[in-house]
């Protein structure tokens, strides 16, 4: 999916599970679902063919979406910037990938990019006057 057409989008979900079958009539579908819910569903069935370098690119395509996320929508993104410099967990006790899981033995890598998108976002904020961009 173009970068152009994540605006097109319903959700980040949409488009992070979208994104698992680019090239196939499987995104279309996903981007399609009427709720981030159905998408999520969709995405993680398993009769659906994963990209090949799914492992390999799933990280950065959360990260796109959790920063087009938080640049859109200003109120969570000073609800974020306002944790400063705290540890960010996803605390899901399932998920051992993007949580943290049941005993805190997981990567909580949607954690760790909620914290690296703060970054960005602070930095982004420190550079911006109103409308005028600081070079």
């Amino acid at each position: 999916m173009n970068p152009r057409k994540l605006a097109k989008v319903l959700t980040s979900e949409h488009y992070f599970q979208a994104q698992k079958f680019v090239g196939t009539f499987h995104l279309e579908q996903i981007r399609l679902a009427r709720t981030p819910k159905e998408a999520a569903k969709m995405g993680r069935e398993r009769s659906r063919p994963l990209r090949q370098d799914w492992e390999q690119v799933k990280d950065g395509i959360m990260k796109k979406a959790v920063l087009r996320k938080f640049k859109t929508h200003t109120d969570i993104r000073e609800i974020l910037l306002n944790t400063d410099d705290q540890e960010i967990v996803e605390n899901s006790p399932i998920d051992y990938y993007w949580g943290c899981g049941a005993d805190g033995s997981g990567k909580n890598m949607l954690g760790i990019i909620l914290m690296e998108v703060r970054d960005i976002l602070r930095t982004d904020d420190d550079t911006k006057l109103g409308n005028v961009t600081v070079k």
